[in-house]
This record gives structure tokens, C-alpha cells and sequence, in this order.
């Protein structure tokens, strides 16, 4: 058969459409398969999580101004699973509420191990970490590589990170807890939590060597999804092939760190779906800036989406 070039765009521009309209169709009469789309228009006021390929859990830093246990209780009606990125002072209360602390936070990513002025205060609060984990059930302890420094020696400064790292470990290890290294983006510079320009370890396969050289079973990869998409991108082949590193993920739209949502690139069910094929079926954190009138639709938004 013979067909010009503008007879096949135009048919495939219908058949795009007809492919659109059979997913809004299929969502309103609720199929499974639907229920990942990504169209802000699908997003069902009544979702809950319905599998248990993977763990939900949420940053609560990216809800402010909502309280904590308001957004905590919210998290649980939807059918989350845990909460990080909270004031260790709410650890109780979430606790009894019936959610795990997912992740638990430590020196940050400005001061960090690859400087050696910031090495015995990333050593203390490291290890003061691990410590506040054990005691509130939480296997995972975030770590970061810290910032470049002017006359800084990449080489040198990866090896006091690697040196900080497994100075501390021998206590995670002891105490069932994984330090997860987490590779941040340093393009956008549009805001604060958007990017961090000028951040070591921005990028993921650097990260990854890191991890290697550490050599513990005890410190992973925290894969963030919106990270690696603004600096390394092919996200799904870089899961498969570094699934044995990874430890904990965090998800968000690019551009702009809004919600998973047909505005921007990522195809997150297709990445979750991957994640999970490849074996990991840990905590998954959505750490995406609302941009919704309802924060919380959102949030169920993305617990639908990434729901396989």
C-alpha cells in the first residue's frame, strides 16, 4: 500500500486522539488500566491505592503551609504507607496514626562530606541519625555528597565522601540501617528546591561509582526520578541497570517539580511499572510542589498514577 506522508500524519493524528478519547472513556467506567492515566482530568476525588507494587509515601515539606498530621491523616486515607521530610517531633504522632517514617533526614545537602571543613559535622549527624532511625523503626537514613567548594579536587573530595561514609557505617550496619545517597539536579536554578546549582553529585552514574567504591549493602542509591530526568535522563534503562544500587526513590514532574501530570514529561506509569519489573518494591516518595487548588486531589492523583 502506498500512502503519502501527509496521509500517514493525519491518520496518526487520529488515531492519537481516538487513543485519548478511549482512555478518558475507559476511566469513567473505571478500568484498572485507565486508572494510571496521567490527565489531570482523570483524577478520581475517591482514589485509593489498590496494589502493593510499591510502598507510597510523601515529603511532607512540599505540602506547606497544611499542618502535618492534617496532611498525615490524608495520607493514610488515601492508602500511604509512610511520610518523611517531616519534624522529627511529629514522629509519635505519626507513628500511632498507623504510617512508617520512610526516610530520616541528616546533615542536608549544602554541608556535606566532600568538604572537609563539614566532616566531623556530617560524621555527628550522620551517626546522630541513624540512631533516631533505629529508634523509630525507619530503615533509611538520607545522605548527600555536599556542594563543589572553589579549588576543589573532584577526586579528592570523592574520597572523603567515600571515608566520611564508611566511618559511619559500621553503625548503620549494626542496626539493620541504609544510608541512601541522593543525586540532585544542578541545571534549574529557578528555585531553591528546584535545583542546586553547583551540587557534586549531580550526576547519577557518578553516584552510582560512588556507591561502589563505598562497597556496603548498607548504602544505596536514592533514585530521584526528577533528578535524573533534568540531568542524565533514559530514567527507565538507567533503573534497570542500576537496580542493585538503588534504595529509596522520590518522584516529581519535569519541568517545574509540579504534579505527575499530562503538563509535564515523564511518563510515570511506565517508569513505576519498570521500577517494580526490576524488582524494587520499597517506599517510593512523591516529592512534587502542588500547584493544584486541591493539594491533597493531587496527591491522590499521584498515588493513582504510580498505583501498579
Amino acid at each position: 500500500m502506498n500512502l503519502n506522508r501527509r496521509h500517514f500524519f493525519s491518520s496518526a493524528a487520529l488515531l492519537g486522539a481516538t487513543s485519548a478519547f478511549g482512555e478518558r472513556s475507559a476511566f469513567a467506567a473505571g478500568s484498572g488500566t485507565s486508572a494510571r492515566s496521567v490527565l489531570k482530568e482523570a483524577a478520581d476525588p475517591k482514589y485509593k491505592i489498590q496494589n502493593k507494587g510499591i510502598k507510597h509515601t510523601l515529603m511532607g515539606w512540599c505540602w506547606k503551609p497544611m499542618e502535618i498530621m492534617e496532611l498525615a491523616r490524608h495520607a493514610k486515607e488515601i492508602g500511604l504507607l509512610g511520610i518523611e521530610g517531616i519534624d522529627r517531633k511529629y514522629y509519635p504522632e505519626v507513628k500511632a496514626l498507623g504510617l512508617d517514617i520512610s526516610l530520616v533526614g541528616s546533615h542536608g545537602f549544602g554541608n556535606g562530606p566532600c568538604n572537609p571543613k563539614y566532616r566531623e559535622e556530617v560524621i555527628a549527624k550522620l551517626s546522630d541519625a541513624i540512631e533516631v532511625a533505629s529508634n523509630v523503626g525507619c530503615k533509611k537514613v538520607i545522605t548527600f555528597t555536599g556542594m563543589r567548594f572553589e579549588g576543589m579536587d573532584p577526586e579528592k573530595a570523592a574520597k572523603e565522601c567515600v571515608e566520611v561514609w564508611k566511618t559511619v557505617l559500621p553503625a548503620a550496619e549494626k542496626k539493620g540501617i541504609t544510608l541512601v545517597l541522593e543525586h540532585l539536579n544542578s541545571r534549574d536554578s529557578s528555585h531553591p528546591m528546584k535545583g542546586h546549582p553547583g551540587y557534586f553529585g549531580d550526576d547519577v552514574d557518578f553516584c552510582v561509582d560512588l556507591i561502589k567504591r563505598v562497597g556496603s549493602p548498607n548504602f544505596k542509591l536514592l533514585f530521584d526520578i526528577y533528578h535524573v530526568s533534568i540531568m542524565n535522563g533514559d530514567v527507565i534503562r538507567r533503573i534497570r541497570n542500576h537496580r542493585e544500587y538503588i534504595g529509596h526513590i522520590h518522584t516529581a514532574g519535569n519541568p517545574g517539580r509540579g504534579e505527575l501530570d499530562e503538563n509535564q514529561e515523564i511518563h510515570y506509569p511506565a517508569v513505576i511499572r519498570a521500577l517494580v519489573e526490576s524488582g524494587y518494591n520499597d517506599f517510593v516518595a512523591h516529592e512534587f510542589i502542588p500547584t493544584w487548588s486541591d493539594p491533597i486531589l493531587a496527591l491522590r492523583h499521584a498515588a493513582m498514577v504510580c498505583d501498579v
